[in-house]
């Protein structure tokens, strides 16, 4: 199939919903499928790094308020009227919801393209931390409008499905995330690492964040936490790996702490290997790839029980899972890995034994599929429609 790409975001750019994508789009690309890729111009891409089969088409983008590090891609309806009307693709994924992705759904519904969307963020959850929760709202009435322009919504778990369905957004279904283990890895582990960050006995336990450091991802719930587990450990070291709005207030304000900026690849992998616990009480997400890739990496995890971590984690069994709200909870749960060695010690294990049955292989398979038959949906509902035009004629 030709199939189209459309996103605001993509590699180099360092987010879930980017490295999602990257993954997808290689596989697509492995399964012998040509890959349109529309999304805003970054000086910093690397051309020469896309899959095979894959075209690379630019468009302009402006930065998203409060959101530095991604840009939102301008509707750019010329390019996508002339690209599409020269190479007509099979189907088209909206990634994305931003003016690009409704400028895309607009003139693919004009020019009778199936389409495919996917809800990748909770935008509409995202006002409150920003003030401006009166926006919610009218944020998301945008998202069930752009997105039953689309054929059918994709979504990471069962548990976001009912909501978004809730929301009034229809033919909604699961595709869920895989993990790279070849990268993710126990084996990342990096005693050097660890020795730059203070911990010179390899008993002392590091706690780990990874992601935004932004109000929207409860960032200060993690610092709560760590306090809690602090007074149980005094040895401990928590690294904060990511970047965001509230980094530099929170590094001038916690000067005890190791906040890493962002890192990726190989780096990434060895900092979440060369820690031990993983902390992440993020309320925001759709899924939460990082969950996956601290359980490939051998970590004992703790999340609130909804999104990745309800659909991969089993309490006390491959980590830890707090009830969704409830902070004290949350800091209980994780508190406990410091109070119980042989349970850490057995979560670890288990985590990264579960991941490595969570593979990209069979999620680009099962999108595959779903691509292929909204496809051939279009196709036969443009055929009824074309012989019911020829009837009315006669």
């Amino acid at each position: 199939m030709l199939i189209t790409i459309v996103t605001e975001t993509y590699a180099p750019d360092i987010n879930g919903v980017a490295m999602t994508l990257g993954n997808l789009i290689s596989g697509l690309s492995n399964l012998g499928h040509q890959v349109q890729l529309i999304c805003p111009d970054n000086k910093e891409r690397d051309l020469s790094q896309l899959p095979k089969n894959v075209s690379y088409h630019p468009v302009r983008g402006l930065p998203i308020p409060g959101y530095r590090e991604a840009k939102f891609g301008l509707p750019s309806k010329s390019l996508l009227n002339k690209l599409w009307r020269s190479h007509i693709p099979d189907v088209i994924y909206i990634a994305t919801e931003g003016p690009l992705g409704w400028q895309a759904s607009k003139i693919a519904n004009k020019l009778g393209i199936a389409t495919l969307s996917g809800f990748h963020t909770n935008f509409h959850s995202y006002s409150n931390h920003y003030g401006i929760g009166l926006l919610e709202k009218v944020v998301s009435r945008y998202l069930v409008a752009l997105h039953n322009k689309t054929g059918a919504t994709l979504t990471p778990t069962l548990g976001q499905k009912k909501i978004i369905e809730k929301m009034g957004i229809k033919n909604v279904s699961v595709l869920g995330r895989g993990v790279d283990t070849q990268l993710f890895s126990p084996e990342k582990r990096n005693i050097q690492l660890r020795n730059s960050w203070g911990i010179t006995n390899n008993e002392d336990p590091v706690i780990l964040y990874v992601g935004r450091i932004a109000a929207e991802k409860n960032i200060s719930q993690a610092i709560r936490t760590y306090n809690a587990m602090h007074k149980i450990n005094y040895r401990i070291k928590f690294v904060l790996v990511g970047d965001g709005p509230l980094f530099n207030k929170l590094k001038q304000e916690n000067p005890d702490f190791i906040f890493a900026g962002m890192q990726s690849g190989e780096k990434l992998a060895q900092y979440y290997a060369s820690s031990d616990i993983f902390i992440f009480p993020s309320m925001t997400e759709t899924f939460g790839n990082v969950i996956l890739e601290a359980m490939a990496s051998g970590l004992g995890v703790i999340a609130y029980n909804y999104a990745a971590a309800n659909t991969h984690i089993k309490h006390n069994e491959n980590g830890q899972v707090a009830r969704f709200d409830d902070a004290q909870n949350f800091t209980e749960n994780a508190c406990r890995y410091l109070n119980n060695a042989l349970l850490l010690k057995k979560l670890r294990m288990n985590a990264s034994r579960y991941a490595s049955g969570q593979s990209w292989a069979e999620i680009v398979r099962q999108l595959e599929s779903l691509l292929m038959n909204q496809s051939i949906k279009n196709l036969l509902h443009t055929d009824l429609e074309n012989n019911a035009a020829h009837s009315s004629n006669y």
